[in-house]
Parts: structure tokens; sequence; C-alpha cells
């Protein structure tokens, strides 16, 4: 059998002009974009927002996606390769699943540490909002 990288989804929601992230319950821990693995079977879209319920409790509207991104080091576990998705979340937030806490920050306040490679997506999603 071969040996591959793991396929995963990253989902930047989008709410009242902030984004959310998670505080991982698991390693590696730290704020972090909701997201998880593709399950058999499964779409990325249908993992965007099957994530997004588990972990945040939103429905999403305008689902898109923004990049992939495959460098073997963004993840510590193992190389992993994430769809990142961007859309607009439905509903009240609220962490859950493997989810510790969760908040709404502004671009401009992020924390200084993010899990895996989280910084430079949010840097990448912010040139593309300025155009």
């Amino acid at each position: 059998m071969y040996k591959q990288p793991g396929l995963a989804v990253d989902i930047i929601i989008e709410v009242d002009s902030k984004i959310i992230l998670i505080k991982r319950k698991n390693p590696p821990y730290g704020w972090a974009l909701p997201g998880g693995f593709v399950e058999l079977g499964e779409t990325v879209e249908n993992t965007a927002i099957r994530e997004s319920k588990e972990e945040t409790g939103l429905d999403l509207v305008n689902l898109r996606q923004f990049h992939v991104y495959s460098d073997p080091k963004r993840d510590p576990r193992g190389h992993t390769i994430s769809v990142v998705f961007i859309a607009k979340g439905i509903g009240i937030p609220k962490a859950a699943d493997d989810a510790a806490d969760l908040k709404l920050y502004s671009l401009d306040n992020v924390p200084q540490e993010l899990a895996f490679d989280h910084r430079q997506i949010l840097e990448d999603y912010r040139k593309e909002l300025i155009g």
C-alpha cells in the first residue's frame, strides 16, 4: 500500500464581519480554524458542513473554496492536505465536539499563536479581502 497524505478541510466562518476560531481540545493545542478530516465517501464540501456543525453549532451558507494548503510540515501529526473554505455562519456559535472554546475575532485581533498554518491562511484571506 502506498503512503498518502491525509485530507482535511478548514473553514473561515464569517459572522458579523468577524471570523470564528476554536480552541482545540486535542493536540496540537491552540487556537485554530474549525475543520477536520474528510471521512471515506464524503465530499470536502460535506466535510466542511459537518465539521462546522460539530465544532461550532453553525450552519453554513455561501460555501466557497478558498485555497488548498499542502506543505508536508503544516500539521505536526503528519502530511495533511487541507482544502480551505469560506462561508457565512448561521445560528448561535457554541463550542462543541473537539472544540474546548470558541471566540469571534476581527482579523486585526487574532491570537498570536495559531495551530497549524492557520496564520498564513488568515493572512492570505486578508489579502484577498483587500483585493
